[in-house]
């Protein structure tokens, strides 16, 4: 059965949709047909949406899921009259929270991924140009670095590094060891001396050759021989050094750069 999921908010509706993502994928076995529906602000976008609603409860055989941020309440209950199952996270967790605290709240769209406060969204913005400008070893200056990506090339330190950026202002340099790193008994020095910052990151062969293929098909710098020898040839160098090696072979981005930064004791709020 293929059922329809709405996430929809009178904001970015990136909470509604990384709640219902988080929520959808205990089912592993159902079939999803996801939707994000931004900035339902008014009555008018709210009737729209709840005509895509009934309209996909009507193609599906199935009533919706719809995961809901509206902060307006008069909005936000327009969906209720819909052919969907509507969860309201606000409506959910406001109400118990403010008995606990003791404390109205004061809704107001955009809070969790505005520019409410612009200081953090400045260091995210300055760390995110910092990963850019120490991305693929382009530079040896990283005195001011927080975290050190090692490994070898295509070992996923660029996109951890952004993402480590973007979302909790780390400022991240990464280091692609070559041939040349490898083939020597030790780090080049201007890492070595920046060892408490540094993460390895490691990868099974046979995927790393599979994602190379795809950027230099037939290449030596793809097969298996070549990939072997610098996976195991890093992991080894790594070791010696003392440096934690983590493999990304089936970890996510989010993986990846939680478990980074929880070792590294690099602790961030998220956005």
């Amino acid at each position: 059965m293929n059922r329809s999921v709405f996430f929809i908010s009178d904001g970015t509706a990136i909470t509604a949709e990384t709640f219902g993502h988080s929520l959808l994928t205990q089912f592993p076995e159902m079939e999803f047909r996801q939707i994000r529906l931004p900035f339902v602000d008014s009555p008018e976008k709210a009737e729209d949406a709840l005509a895509m609603i009934n309209r996909a409860a009507e193609e599906d055989g199935v009533e919706p899921l719809v995961f809901n941020t509206i902060v307006d309440r008069d909005v936000g209950s327009i969906l209720d009259r819909g052919r969907g199952h509507v969860m309201d996270m606000f409506g959910t967790f406001l109400d118990p929270m403010e008995k606990i605290l003791g404390s109205k709240s004061s809704p107001q769209v955009g809070q969790a991924h505005g520019m409410r406060d612009k200081d953090s969204y400045e260091d995210r913005m300055e760390a995110t140009n910092y990963a850019l400008t120490h991305d693929d070893g382009v530079t040896q200056r990283l005195d001011d670095a927080e975290v050190i990506l090692v490994g070898v090339s295509r070992s996923g330190k660029t996109p951890t590094c952004l993402y480590m950026a973007l979302h909790f202002g780390v400022k991240a340099a990464n280091y692609p060891l070559t041939d040349e790193d490898l083939e020597k008994p030790r780090l080049p020095n201007f890492l070595r001396k920046h060892r408490k910052k540094l993460y390895g990151l490691t990868i099974d062969f046979n995927r790393l050759s599979a994602i190379r293929e795809i950027r230099r098909p037939g290449s030596k710098y793809a097969s298996l021989r070549q990939c072997r020898f610098e996976v195991e040839s890093a992991e080894a160098l790594l070791r010696a050094e003392g440096v934690a090696i983590l493999s990304t072979t089936h970890a996510s981005v989010e993986e990846i750069a939680s478990r980074i930064l929880v070792e590294l004791g690099l602790q961030r709020e998220l956005f």
